[in-house]
């Protein structure tokens, strides 16, 4: 596991993973944090998701995990996009 990248599935979620949802996981290592932790969560569709996952992975640069990180504890404190 890594700081930054996509979430990793609990094993009922991964049984019912479509064959394109599973790239997510392929593409890059899982992570605490990632895009879609940040820029929505619960406001964003599970297709949306992955959509967000992949481009992580094909755009990954340093500067974008730094971005991700700062990011991070204002998501948490804030709860923006949790129930």
């Amino acid at each position: 596991m890594s700081l930054v990248g996509p979430r990793p599935p609990i094993a009922y979620e991964f049984q019912a993973y479509d064959v394109w949802h599973r790239r997510r996981l392929l593409a890059v290592r899982p992570g605490i944090t990632g895009k879609w932790q940040v820029g929505g969560r619960s406001k964003v569709k599970f297709d949306d998701m992955v959509r967000m996952d992949l481009e992580y992975a094909r755009s990954w640069t340093v500067w974008m995990d730094l971005k991700i990180l700062l990011q991070t504890p204002k998501a948490v404190v804030m709860g923006s996009g949790a129930f």
